[in-house]
């Protein structure tokens, strides 16, 4: 079992890609069935904050390979913009 903020300690790694994603910052669960959904990874701040954060990164839980001692590793080929709320979401082959 692997708590919320050992998750956080922990970068996302994109195993086609060789990217390093950021670390978890949040994790979405199932209403319905209490699983994790997805692991959010926060935008970066524009202007050290003061002009908001960049747009989230949001990172199907069905997509991630293993969570090691040191990284999260993740199979997805390419981050891009595809949600109508302006979030990005990971896009996978």
């Amino acid at each position: 079992m692997v708590s919320l903020s050992v998750l956080c300690e922990k970068d996302i790694i994109s195993i086609t890609t060789g990217r390093n994603i950021g670390r978890a910052d949040d994790i979405e669960f199932s209403e319905k069935t209490a699983k994790v959904e997805n692991l959010v990874v926060f935008g970066r701040p524009k202007l050290f904050g003061l002009l908001g954060r960049g747009k989230d990164i949001r990172i199907s839980w069905s997509d991630v390979i293993t969570v090691g001692q040191d990284v999260i590793l993740i199979n997805s080929a390419d981050i891009k913009q595809s949600d109508k709320n302006g979030r990005i979401n990971v896009d996978y082959d």
